[in-house]
């Protein structure tokens, strides 16, 4: 009788300690869910909307100062590609991930809503600008104007103008003037304004045609001449939402930023004006 108690003693024993054990191995397990349900969602929670930005060559200074006060204010991480308004215009015809295109020229962004490859409802007209002759040192007291080239064989940098908005308003000014054909054969092709400013800077052209802005951010130019407005077609950037993207909201508010004072304040330090609509 004694054994017989004793190994039911034995019994309970070990089975309240199997229920204690797999008790515990079931909270433990439960508690493990939890924290990695939490860390999950810590990370979630954590990684911030990513922006992909398409804007014209001559915004590269005064976007790149905006973008840090924007994500500090937002904490939206914004990425910008900055070439000229054709090419960026091609990259998103062909399905480059973009979620918003800020054009120096109309003619792209009218392109692309051709063929709805933007929010036509989130399109807008953001700046304009100014057409000017900028030279180096070199020339700053021998060329005051652009008649001041023609006739020599000083060579003058231009955008390209099928691709490169400031292309297009140089090559309208020159026509206007009546000067086009004289100065085609001192014409030095730039793939975009920032190529043409550089040329300019290292003394490789007597003189180049750029955006007003530009002028504000050159360091060894010399401002020369302004065209009059009449002489080429508006200067006006235009911005919308790309159709492909997947951050509309986002990509819709950082449009609505563009209009805020302290943006304006940004673009105006560097020469552009705020188109008002």
């Amino acid at each position: 009788m004694k054994k017989i108690i004793a190994l039911l003693l034995i019994f309970t024993l070990a089975f309240g300690l199997y229920g204690c054990s797999g008790g515990n191995t079931s909270n433990e397990n439960t508690n493990q869910n939890d924290n990695i349900s939490q860390n999950e969602n810590v990370k979630t929670n954590e990684d911030p909307i990513e922006l992909t930005i398409s804007a014209a060559a001559s915004l590269t200074e005064a976007y790149n100062e905006l973008k840090e006060i924007y994500e500090l204010e937002k904490g939206v991480k914004l990425t910008f590609n900055y070439a000229a308004s054709g090419p960026l215009q091609k990259q998103i015809e062909e399905g480059a991930e973009v979620d918003v295109f800020v054009s120096a020229g109309q003619k792209q962004m009218n392109e692309l809503e051709e063929k709805d490859l933007i929010l036509k409802d989130t399109r807008e007209d953001i700046y304009r600008n100014e057409l000017v002759l900028i030279t180096p040192e070199e020339y700053k007291d021998e060329i005051k104007s652009i008649k001041d080239i023609v006739g020599t064989d000083l060579k003058l940098a231009l955008g390209v103008p099928e691709t490169v908005p400031v292309g297009q308003y140089s090559k309208d000014a020159l026509e206007y003037l009546g000067i086009w054909d004289k100065l085609e054969p001192n014409i030095v092709f730039a793939k975009d304004v920032s190529q043409v400013l550089a040329y300019v800077e290292k003394g490789e052209v007597a003189g180049g045609m750029v955006y007003s802005s530009d002028a504000v951010r050159a360091k060894q130019s010399y401002l020369a001449e302004t065209f009059a407005e009449e002489t080429h077609r508006p200067i006006v950037y235009p911005a919308a939402v790309v159709a492909s993207t997947k951050n509309k909201e986002a990509a819709s508010e950082f449009l609505k930023y563009l209009r805020t004072d302290k943006a304006k304040e940004i673009l105006e330090k560097y020469g552009f004006k705020i188109y008002e609509k």
